[in-house]
């Protein structure tokens, strides 16, 4: 499947179609069992062109399991996940449990502060669209190897600030109303994952503005953030490029601005 957005605006790595599925893709990348490490890692490998997978034994932290929809991963995090986001929990750091889990994620013990309270970041946590899918897998695949018999919940592009900015209008380029795009505060994950899926459930779905997540900006270029889109609202989008604002001047001039670079 081909993108006309992608043409339009020029892009220069491949949009990502994130698939549920029970049926296990071949020479996939995949975390080992029990492994811990980064969703959004495998996010970037797909741009350019790999597929990945992930089961409820292989999402990497708990954090990407959450974000991937394989239920409430956060409620046996050590330490408790609302003091691992906010002021830390030095009592159990002090613990023989504690101390090993520490020295695997040193944040625990002083927090990560992103919430000012622990009762604010259990809030961000309750408050969460926390989903467990039906089916076994979650598989990132560039678009353009989604067959005729599967259907994305979500569309990923990797964005400048031009190339958001045009998504932003194309978003509302078609609707009665102005605040199509939303930026929530959440993980990376979240915002490809179950933020995207809870909007694909609403009759006007909206996209989300993504990798504001501190933690892993320095993986991605400075100027990079993601934009994800519900599958229908990708398709909406997809059938209003031909003769809008894409086509003219203005979004033309910033092209050849891009083009140069």
């Amino acid at each position: 499947m081909n993108s006309a957005i992608a043409e339009a605006i020029n892009l220069n790595s491949m949009p990502v179609a994130i698939v549920a599925t029970d049926t296990f893709p071949e020479e996939a990348l995949q975390f080992k069992e029990g492994a811990f490490g980064c969703v959004i890692a495998f996010l970037k490998s797909a741009t350019k062109g790999k597929t990945a997978v992930f089961s409820r034994k292989t999402f990497g932290c708990p954090g990407g399991g959450v974000g991937l929809g394989f239920g409430d991963c956060y409620e046996p995090f050590p330490g408790g996940i609302e003091y691992f986001l906010s002021t830390g929990n030095s009592e159990f750091c002090q613990t023989d449990i504690g101390r090993v889990v520490a020295s695997r994620m040193p944040d625990l013990e002083e927090g990560e502060r992103y919430f000012k309270t622990p009762e604010i970041a259990k809030h961000f946590i309750d408050t969460l669209p926390i989903t467990d899918i039906p089916e076994a897998y979650l598989v990132f695949k560039p678009l353009q190897e989604v067959t005729a018999h599967e259907v994305p919940k979500t569309v990923v592009f990797l964005v400048n600030p031009d190339q958001l900015s045009a998504l932003v209008v194309l978003a509302n380029y078609g609707r009665m109303s102005n605040d199509n795009v939303i930026i929530p505060f959440a993980a990376a994950c979240h915002t490809i994952g179950i933020i995207p899926f809870q909007e694909a459930s609403s009759d006007t779905p909206k996209a989300v503005i993504g990798l504001t997540d501190i933690t892993i900006r320095n993986t991605f270029m400075k100027d990079q953030l993601s934009f994800a889109m519900p599958y229908q609202m990708f398709l909406e989008m997809e059938s209003n490029v031909a003769g809008s604002f894409l086509e003219k001047r203005h979004w033309q001039s910033l092209l050849k601005r891009n083009q140069a670079e």
